[in-house]
This record gives C-alpha cells, sequence and structure tokens, in this order.
C-alpha cells in the first residue's frame, strides 16, 4: 500500500475541517476525490503536504510503510510526495532552471546519489518539458512570475515531471483552465504515470476526469468520505449535483 490514512482529524484557527478520513492508495492507481465548497478537500491535501496551519488532532497517515505525520513538509517531498498546488505562487528573482536544478540535487542528496551535472540536469529538463510543451522561454525565466493561469499549471507539471513522485496530489489542477490547456496539463499527467506512482485528483468537475480516468472515486462531505466508488460515480456527481449527498447522510 502507497499511502494510507486511517481516522485522520485535522483543524485549523480552532475549527475541524477532517472529521476521519479513511483512504487507502496502492501503487499505479489515480483517485479522484469530489465534493462540494468547504468539504475539506483542498484541506486534505495541505495537511498531507504538511502545510504548518494545520493541526492534526487525530488519526494516522502512513506513507510507503513511513509515518508521514511525524515527517517535515520538505522530507515530505523528498520522499516522494508532490503538491499541485491550485493558486501556484510566483517567485520573483528565482530561474525556474535554478529552482528546479537545487530541487532536484536536493531529493537526489537525500536519496544518497550523485548530484546532477548541468549538462545531464539541461538534457532532462528538455525532455520533461515537451511532455506538457512548456516553451523554452518560460522554462528560463522567474519562477511563474508572469506566467498565465494556464502555464503556471503546465509549469506545476512539468515540475512534477522533473521530481518523479510517488504520489501526486493534484488539488484543483483544472482551476481556471481553457480547454486547450486543460487537454495540455492532463496528457502530461497521463504521460507520467506509471505502475509504482500514484495519482489523487481533486476536482469539482467531471471535464478533468474525461482526461484523467480514474480507478476510484470518493465523495468528501463535511471533513468525511461518504462514498466510494468507480468512475460510474462522476457521472453520476454531474447528473444530480451535490445535493442528494444529504440525503445519503441522513440529514
Amino acid at each position: 500500500m502507497l499511502l494510507e490514512i486511517k481516522d485522520l482529524h485535522a483543524e485549523i484557527d480552532g475549527k475541524e475541517i477532517l472529521r476521519g478520513i479513511n483512504l487507502c492508495i496502492g501503487r499505479g492507481e489515480v483517485h479522484a476525490i469530489m465534493g462540494p465548497n468547504g468539504s475539506g478537500k483542498s484541506t486534505l491535501s495541505a495537511v498531507l503536504a504538511g502545510h504548518p496551519a494545520y493541526r492534526v488532532t487525530q488519526g494516522e497517515v502512513i506513507f510507503q510503510g513511513k509515518d508521514l505525520l511525524a515527517i517535515s513538509p520538505e522530507d515530505r517531498s523528498r520522499e516522494g510526495l508532490f503538491l499541485s498546488f491550485q493558486y501556484p505562487i510566483e517567485i520573483p528573482g528565482v530561474s525556474m532552471v535554478n529552482f528546479m536544478r537545487a530541487a532536484v540535487n536536493e531529493h537526489r542528496k537525500y536519496r544518497q546519489q550523485e548530484p546532477m551535472s548541468a549538462t545531464e540536469f539541461l538534457r532532462v529538463m528538455k525532455q520533461k518539458r515537451e511532455v506538457v510543451q512548456l516553451d523554452n522561454s518560460l522554462a528560463s525565466r522567474s519562477v511563474n512570475e508572469g506566467f498565465s493561469g494556464g502555464e503556471k499549471k503546465r509549469n506545476e507539471i512539468f515540475q512534477m515531471a522533473m521530481l518523479e513522485p510517488s504520489l501526486s496530489i493534484l488539488d484543483e489542477t483544472d482551476s481556471g483552465l481553457d480547454i486547450d490547456a486543460l487537454r495540455i496539463v492532463s496528457e502530461g499527467v497521463n504521460k507520467l504515470k506509471r505502475p509504482d506512482n500514484s495519482t489523487i485528483v481533486i476536482t469539482h468537475y467531471q471535464r478533468l476526469l474525461d482526461y484523467i480516468v480514474p480507478d476510484v472515486v470518493h465523495v468528501l462531505y463535511k471533513g468525511r468520505i461518504v462514498r466510494t466508488a468507480g468512475r460510474e460515480l462522476v457521472a453520476e456527481l454531474e447528473e444530480k449535483g451535490y445535493d442528494w449527498i444529504k440525503q445519503e447522510v441522513g440529514e
């Protein structure tokens, strides 16, 4: 099992958001997490990544056999966890090339590998840029500075390609994307899928899941997973919306 979440509770500013999440993800699987606004989807991704504003009050998370909650955010990344942000930030003055080379070599150092040479890094970077059709001029600029929404999201998937994580969490990657950018980003994610890695796709809408087809779909509502099924659940949600969930949970 790649990731196992047991009875996870978490709060922010004293307000409980996650109220007992249970979730298991095997290697090679794509899991979609859907649900209405405020249900806890982004909170779950932030807690897994180690965002300091959130406090885990109960439960455990085992990632590749290790207690994820006991690991620092930077070491969670080095252990193979990647979070694609809903709203990627700009880092003025830091070039993408320097940023990515530092990140890649920090991961290699953690695994007790030799740093990647400049020549080798540029070769790999060129190869990975092509996965999401990221223009060379964008890769040479400061991180996300002056990028459009679609370019920022493609840049996130490019970073994912460079780091080769075991588990990628895509937090509403489709937010703000037009249909062409959505297709490019989704194709990039699909190209990076391997038998030994997995993806959590957090989204409101069916359209992203038409491109990134999930093996398992979960509905998150008021901090709990209230329904789990196959990809047919996506079509049901698209047809019915989320109001029927209240009846499912007896509200």
